[in-house]
């Protein structure tokens, strides 16, 4: 006896040929299957009644089976997943879900936001709506991702889930250091007391305080250090792990025997520690920045001076080199000269440093392993413009800029210093044109020979080669030697 219609699970009398509902012909000799299927399509009739009272449908009786449209898309929907939630709810309304059905359902979700449950539950609602056995208003799943608003609901659900990782990338920005109130008293890691006499001069990435021992009272001109305070895991936790690395006292002291010269400008670091959210270091004094006196000029050094800079730096590149590590981001600020004697030049700012050369081995170059750009955009190499690791070329070139700039005051790209692939594009284009890089700056005056010969010499390496330190400087020592000077008398700022 056929108790429900195999077409649409609807209740019937025993004498129907023909189903009320749907108008299907009746079996005339119910087989087992049937029976079973008609027990199947009520169980995701009833299935379907509590997902429309969980989305706000209201239900009185669920099983006036008469009233509800046939489910013949439903079934369909049932064979690809069935929504978490509605398989939660028929668990605890209904036992009579087959077991196959059970085994198709999907995981079990993780928790979503509120938002998203929202989302959810509307595209429930609307899916169920549109399941009437009229072809003409069915929608294909295919067809709804294509919709534009079905698109703007996926989007806005992608981005509440999973942030893109490029736009997280993007985010991330160096936010500036804030002063730290002067007279405050720090302790390193030796247990050394060190109090903040005053501010000097701040950065984005540090601030620069004149400091003293705790136990001396001093003011700001009589002050013996200066002490360097940033960010924990910034750029100073780099410098400092350059100096524990490669440039104790002791190894600077052993090269000055070594080599025979007086002088090495590579600052001793005297301290280190963490102060609050702040990593401190604390240097000797080493007098003022070489920025500083060309921004009280009003015009450009003399040859003389930058060839007694660049023979004092080169010094401290070579010994640098001789570590495994590159500076990467050589510029006027990083520069100090005592103005006690003017003869000492220091190379300070270690917080791009590069271990170009671990264990002796010469690391590949590869574009892009790193950030691009990091340093001072005028004067980095074109390798830091790309994201490769600095080698010891590098270094000798951003010098070869720097003792440009500093003799005309100008380069080709100083008048793009907020767009950095510029730069890059500039400096790529003049690596091969020297004579018309110099041309650009020194105008219609007569170009530095030295200054021209250094440029070809430290352009033309590759990335690997060591460089000839004797040659280099020999050649810039017999150009200020023909002007008369020496690295012994005073510079001539």
């Amino acid at each position: 006896m056929v108790n429900f219609c195999p077409h649409c699970g609807s209740k019937l009398q025993p004498d129907f040929k023909f189903c009320p509902s749907c108008g299907g012909k009746l079996p005339e000799d119910p087989t087992e299957p049937d029976t079973l299927q008609a027990s199947e399509f009520l169980s995701n009739y009833v299935h379907h009644s509590v997902s429309f009272t969980k989305v706000g449908a209201a239900e009185e009786d669920s099983g006036s089976a008469l009233n509800r449209p046939p489910l013949r898309s439903s079934r369909r929907k049932s064979s690809s997943g069935t929504p978490t939630n509605a398989v939660k709810c028929t668990e605890k309304k209904s036992s009579s879900t087959s077991p196959q059905k059970e085994k198709t359902s999907p995981p079990p979700k993780e928790k979503m936001s509120p938002q998203v449950e929202e989302q959810e539950e509307a595209k429930q609602t609307s899916s169920l709506a549109l399941q009437t056995p009229d072809k003409k208003s069915l929608i294909s799943l295919g067809k709804r991702k294509a919709s534009p608003h079905v698109k703007e609901e996926e989007t806005k659900q992608t981005s509440v889930l999973s942030p893109s990782p490029s736009k997280c990338k993007s985010r991330k920005r160096v936010s500036t250091v804030e002063p730290v109130e002067e007279g405050t008293m720090v302790c390193d890691q030796s247990g050394n007391k060190w109090k903040l006499v005053e501010l000097l001069w701040q950065t984005e990435l540090d601030l620069t305080y004149a400091a003293c021992q705790a136990n001396k009272q001093t003011d700001t001109n009589n002050c013996k250090y200066i002490l360097r305070l940033g960010g924990r895991e910034g750029h100073l936790f780099n410098e400092q792990n350059f100096h524990q690395r490669a440039a104790k006292i002791d190894a600077v002291e052993k090269w000055v025997k070594l080599h025979k010269i007086d002088f090495l400008g590579i600052p001793s670091c005297v301290g280190f520690g963490i102060h609050e959210a702040y990593r401190f270091l604390v240097f000797p004094n080493m007098g003022k920045t070489l920025q500083s006196i060309l921004d009280q000029r009003t015009d450009s050094l003399s040859e003389k001076a930058v060839l007694q800079l660049a023979l004092r730096l080169l010094e401290s590149l070579e010994f640098i080199h001789e570590k495994e590590y590159t500076h990467a981001d050589i510029h006027a600020g990083n520069i100090f000269i005592n103005t006690d004697s003017h003869t000492e030049v220091f190379l300070s700012g270690f917080g791009y440093a590069f271990r170009y050369c671990p264990g002796g081995k010469h690391v590949e170059e590869r574009p892009g392993s790193r950030t691009a750009h990091q340093g001072n955009v005028t004067f980095i190499s074109l390798d830091s413009h790309m994201g490769a690791g600095p080698s010891r070329c590098s270094d000798l070139q951003s010098l070869g800029y720097c003792m440009l700039s500093w003799m005309t005051g100008t380069l080709p790209w100083s008048h793009l210093t907020h767009s950095s692939p510029a730069i890059a594009a500039e400096k790529k284009r003049y690596k091969s044109d020297i004579s018309g890089l110099v041309s650009f700056c020194y105008k219609k005056s007569k170009a530095s020979s030295a200054l021209t010969a250094y440029l070809s010499n430290v352009m033309a390496l590759q990335y690997c080669e060591k460089p000839d330190y004797s040659l280099l400087k020999a050649g810039l020592h017999e150009s200020l030697h023909k002007m008369g000077g020496t690295l012994k008398e005073p510079l001539d700022l």
